[in-house]
């Protein structure tokens, strides 16, 4: 046999300390709990996964868990980088959801898709995505499993291969690594930088990833020419000087070609081929016969083949077969796994002897593997599999078969993406084979109806729509109910796009009229589900209620729970709409049982969701809290944290336990503050996280975080609301009033354009827009510029009546504007009263008042308002209060730019706040009146200025003023000012 050369993983790592260094530096972050990853990029044979065992091999005390993606065609099973890390580990019973992930678990029962919650009543502003449950399920599964991992020792997982990943992969990698916060965790993933073609879908996905805090890219380059040649030397043992020379210029740099052609030099001839290809096909070459089949048919297969499946399909006896394995294993060109698998040692490998078979002969052995395939359809991922191989031998009927079966496997495993590409095959084989040779279970309305299905839930509502449509145009000879089922699909998939409520309408109507004198049925239950949730959207209450009833009857007679609790929850929303909370109550309640009792998930977090709003809006702030915490514990337990209805929970807790003043718990259900924005969902929750870090005083925090989020709006209209009032807010506490109306009046326009001109945000937004101009205004008269100061109250009062139409004219969401509108209505006119001196004090109580339904934070800022007019009004005792009161809030909450304006107020009105007083440490020259008009007067103020600041009269600041002049010596209001600068009394 001849010589055979040592492998590059058989010396000392070469040139890579710097990349290792780099790696190893992440792995000990991540030891310290800042989770990380980095994103390996190199030409295909550089060296990427020798320098990650590199890495592996040196981390002590690390759970090192490792997956590789295959190219396409070589695995039927989604998420297989995944599948393979994850398969080894035994604590995997407490999370059902990974049945979808690891085949040595049963995949979970198959369902229709879209026949639970087909039509979800929604009135969250802004359109929302389909989401497949089962996928969501799965990514908190696999989420949680590695948290729960890295708490017990620190966890490296490699991904390799990243430019095969299939499209599921590559969400639930986007997922996790979006969500890298304080795990112990690295994540490694290489990919082929050379084979990211524009179009590739990798790249998208690599831009995304790059934006994020905890992603690191790492390019490996070729070895330069010393580096190469350092390599070669320690590769060969006695190749001569000049052939030495002449591998290390001929690999360029490249870590695998170099050791390739090594091997081939080994030989007796010692003659270099070019290419690289070239070099493998004359290895392959020199082999015998017999190897030479197997590694053609190992190759057809894909870069992985386990043992029993290649012996099959090559036809050999089993010492012949052995023989011919033993001589490719110890020529390095396949290498032996676990579970009796055989790889190629270099997925280039496979590839040069795959593209090197004549046509017939690939179409012979793909068709070996399709006959094996038939015999083991019980396999995971043999189905998909099997579609591959029938199609590559030219098999249509059975890759026909074949697709349709991979599809509802991929759809069970919670990967629609990779359903969606099985369907669309299949769509596309339909017409090319014969009708005798076709399934019988389904025809071709029925394939377009499930790919509109896993088109929308994987993440493309556009061709949703397109499948929806088509599958429309073929309803002739459909029994009704089948045609309103398809009907019905189509609308779902038009209610997630904005500009297409016209063709919602007549197709729900449609389907309808297909149904109409139908006997009860589940799909006639769901389509009156559908049209009772479309009329209410519509705002036709009265019809609404109608069909949601008869939903409720015709689905308890056909046994469809699901459009019952559809059905009720529309009701709950219309009872609510109604002010009719006891039946709103009992209508939600009933319909979280429902859903629960059938597996809706989705529809009972939505009924949570609803039942908690109700709460909120009607001002029963400590009920609605119970609820969402309620709901929060159940969308954990599903695995539905991250899905539509459990994203909308998450912000709802935030929200409602800021307004109560419990903000640790608000914090907990928040994203931590500073973090870099990457999704939708991770925006919204930074978005609301912002009314804590702004209040708390975390000023430049706030700043980075609210300026990214401005580019987050197109994302979801929330953002825009929550930030466009809380990027105010940070303004004026900066003291840039400015500022603080150019971001109100760029959210106010953003509201106009998505959602007409009395969206009832902007009385809160706009609220804090006249808050602003009474600011600037103020500021103006400081500088006696009366024209700025003019310009200021028109501009403040013009946005005071646009608040006040908005609360007439906007449509709300029960029957009447609820306490929050109303509390911030009165805000809106007590700011208003600012704009030309220290406020109206009734109009100040009038707004602690209106928040004292339990925004603790709102009515203690407004008391401080309050405080301030009443100190304008000469009622010092009241004033007292009020800032005595607003103080303990603030300092309970640690609220900084509240405690330190109600400090300061109190300060300028000589008002103490605490009975415990510091004591004073030295005498100073000015009593603190005194020192306080000084300063007021070092920076330009008249005394009347002055007065109006400290709240004392004109007289009095003269008063102050003369006893300031005696004490320094000076005989004019300016020398003063010089003296004390001199003197260091100011700084």
């Amino acid at each position: 046999m001849p010589l055979v050369a040592r492998l590059g993983s058989g010396i000392p790592l070469v040139a890579r300390d710097r990349e290792l260094d780099r790696l190893r530096g992440a792995l000990a972050q991540a030891g310290e709990g800042v989770a990380g990853a980095v994103l390996l990029a190199g030409d295909a044979g550089v060296g990427k996964t020798r320098l990650v065992d590199e890495l592996a091999a040196g981390a002590e005390d690390t759970l090192v868990l490792t997956g590789r993606c295959l190219d396409a065609g070589e695995t039927g099973l989604p998420y297989l980088p995944f599948a393979e890390a994850l398969s080894a580990l035994g604590n995997t019973a407490s999370r059902p959801a990974l049945a979808m992930l690891l085949p040595k678990l049963a995949l979970p029962a198959e369902r229709e898709p879209g026949t639970e919650s087909m039509i979800a009543p929604s009135l969250i502003p802004g359109r929302r995505p389909e989401q497949d449950v089962g996928q969501l399920q799965l990514f908190d599964a696999v989420l949680g499993l590695l948290g729960d991992l890295s708490e017990q020792q620190r966890v490296l997982l490699v991904v390799e291969d990243l430019h095969w990943a299939d499209a599921s992969t590559r969400y639930l990698l986007s997922f996790l690594l979006s969500r890298l916060r304080s795990q112990r965790l690295l994540v490694v993933c290489t990919y082929r930088a050379d084979d990211l073609h524009r179009g590739h879908p990798l790249r998208p996905l690599l831009s995304e990833l790059v934006r994020l805090p905890a992603v690191d890219r790492l390019d490996l380059t070729p070895f330069n020419a010393a580096d190469a040649r350092r390599f070669v030397e320690a590769l060969s043992d006695d190749l001569p000087e000049d052939v030495v020379q002449q591998v290390a210029e001929r690999s360029e740099g490249n870590a695998f070609f170099a050791e390739e052609l090594i091997a081939v030099a080994t030989c007796d001839d010692r003659s270099l081929p070019s290419a690289l290809a070239d070099v493998l096909l004359s290895r392959v070459e020199r082999l015998s016969p017999e190897a030479q089949h197997v590694v053609r048919v190992a190759s057809v297969r894909g870069r992985r083949v386990r043992h029993y499946r290649l012996r099959e399909v090559c036809g050999m006896t089993d010492i012949a077969f052995d023989t011919a394995l033993r001589e490719l294993v110890q020529h390095h060109l396949l290498v032996v796994e676990d579970d009796e698998v055989y790889a190629f040692r270099h997925a280039l490998v496979r590839e040069a002897v795959y593209g090197d078979l004549l046509p017939g002969e690939r179409v012979r052995l793909h068709a070996g593997y399709a006959r094996h395939l038939v015999q083991h359809l019980d396999e995971r991922g043999a189905a998909a599999a099997l579609a591959h191989h029938a199609f590559q031998s030219h098999d249509l009927p059975q890759a026909l078969k074949a697709s349709i079966t991979a599809s509802r496997e991929a759809e069970r495993a919670g990967a629609p993406a990779e359903s969606l590409r099985y369907l669309e095959k299949a769509l596309t084989l339909w017409t090319a084979v014969p009708e005798a040779d076709r399934p019988s279970d389904v025809d071709e309305s029925v394939l377009l109806r499930r790919a509109s299905w896993v088109a929308g839930t994987a993440g493309q509502p556009e061709r949703a729509v397109a499948f929806g449509r088509s599958a429309g145009k073929a309803l002739e000879g459909k029994p009704p109910e089948d045609a309103a089922e398809v009907l019905l699909r189509l609308a779902q998939a038009l209610s997630t796009l904005d500009g297409n409520d016209r063709e919602h309408h007549e197709v729900m109507t449609s389907a309808w009229e297909l149904v109409r004198e139908r006997d009860a049925s589940p799909s006639r239950a769901r389509v009156l589900a559908g049209m009772a949730s479309l009329l209410r959207q519509q705002r036709k209450f009265t019809k609404a209620r109608e069909f949601a009833e008869k939903a409720i009857s015709d689905g308890r007679r056909a046994n469809a729970p699901g459009a019952v609790a559809d059905a009720l929850g529309t009701l709950g929303i219309l009872d609510d709409h109604a002010d009719r909370h006891d039946e709103a109550r009992v209508h939600f309640e009933r319909a979280i049982e429902s859903a629960r009792e059938v597996g809706a998930v989705n529809t009972e977090l939505r009924g949570w969701y609803y039942l908690g709003l109700m709460y909120y809006d009607s001002g029963e702030l400590a009920e609605a809290a119970r609820v969402y915490s309620q709901a929060g514990e159940r969308a954990q337990e599903t695995g539905l944290t991250w899905s539509t209805y459990g994203l909308e929970i998450r912000i709802l807790q935030v929200l409602v336990h800021y307004y109560l003043g419990d903000w640790p718990a608000a914090e907990q259900a928040s994203e931590p503050p500073g973090m870099s924005v990457s999704s939708t969902v991770l925006a919204r929750l930074a978005a609301a996280g912002t009314h804590l870090t702004v209040s708390r005083g975390d000023l430049a925090s706030s700043e980075r975080m609210i300026t990214e989020l401005r580019h987050d709006w197109h994302r979801d209209i929330q953002i825009a609301l929550i930030t466009g009032g809380t990027g105010g807010e940070l303004a004026l506490w900066r003291g840039r009033p400015e500022l603080a109306v150019e971001r109100v009046a760029d959210a106010l326009e953003w509201t106009r354009k998505l959602g007409g001109p009395w969206v009832l945000a902007d009385i809160r937004i706009g609220a804090i827009g006249v808050a602003g101009y009474a600011d600037i205004a103020a500021k103006a008269r400081r500088k006696r510029d009366a024209g700025a100061a003019a310009k200021a109250v028109e501009s403040g009062r013009k946005l005071a009546g646009h608040v006040r139409l908005t609360a007439k004219n906007g449509v709300a969401r029960t029957a009447s504007l609820g306490p929050e509108g109303r509390a911030w209505l009165a805000r809106a006119d007590a700011e208003e009263s600012r704009l030309t001196g220290a406020g109206d004090p009734e109009l100040w109580k009038a707004a602690v008042d209106g928040f004292a339904y339990g925004l603790v934070y709102e009515q203690a800022l407004c008391r401080w308002r309050l405080a301030e007019a009443l100190l304008g009004a000469d009622r010092r005792d009241e004033a007292a209060e009020q800032l005595r009161q607003a103080d303990e809030v603030a300092t309970r909450l640690k609220a900084g730019p509240l405690g330190e304006a109600v400090v300061s107020c109190a300060k300028r009105a000589r008002i103490t706040l605490r009975a415990e007083e510091p004591a004073r440490e030295q005498v100073d020259l000015f009593t603190p009146r005194e020192r306080d008009v000084l300063g007021l007067v070092a920076s330009g103020r008249t005394n009347r200025e002055v007065g109006e600041e400290l709240y004392i009269s004109e007289k009095t600041v003269s008063v102050h003023l003369s006893r300031i002049m005696a004490k320094l010596g000076a005989s004019r209001r300016a020398e003063a000012v010089a003296i004390a600068y001199d003197r260091g009394l100011l700084e």
